[in-house]
């Protein structure tokens, strides 16, 4: 099933407008997306969330993390071969090669760090719900009209 129609989704949402664009998003990944580096995301709390990249042989200065526009861009490229060429491999199974991988966040969603360590790069992120947008209790007024206030009392 190649086409997903969204519209019983929207019978009971209001201003979801950029909803239709992350499922046509969704539905056109393939065989080609971004596999390397392995990275895990996980929810650290209510409001916070962790990604981590497993980036073994890069350094602090071999990894640019980047924020725009609701994407996250985490870029890792190394140097020429250190020592000049001297060393030799049997065999070579940590991948050195450069890559680009770019996460999608939600709104209101922001990088507050990242570390590396171990090998793992880990970049967390919190959620900031805005005043305007947290839940309030609405007050059901009592009578048929609204409420007319005398501007002689």
């Amino acid at each position: 099933m190649k086409t997903f129609d969204a519209t019983p989704l929207f019978r009971s949402s209001v201003g979801f407008d950029r909803m239709m664009d992350l499922f046509e998003s969704v539905s056109r990944l393939d065989q080609a997306a971004p596999t390397y580096p392995p990275c895990n995301i996980e929810k650290t709390g209510e409001y916070e969330y962790r990604i981590s990249l497993a980036v073994a042989g890069f350094s602090e200065s071999d990894l640019e993390i980047e924020a725009r526009e609701n994407t996250l861009h985490v870029t890792g490229r190394q140097d020429k071969e250190e020592g000049g060429g001297q060393r030799r491999f049997l065999h070579r199974g940590i991948a050195a090669r450069a890559f680009e991988r770019s996460f999608r966040l939600a709104d209101h969603v922001r990088v507050v760090g990242a570390s590396l360590e171990n090998g793992l790069l880990h970049v967390d992120l919190v959620r900031e719900i805005p005043e305007a947008m947290k839940p309030r209790r609405i007050p059901i007024g009592a009578g048929a009209g609204p409420k007319v206030i005398d501007a002689a009392a």
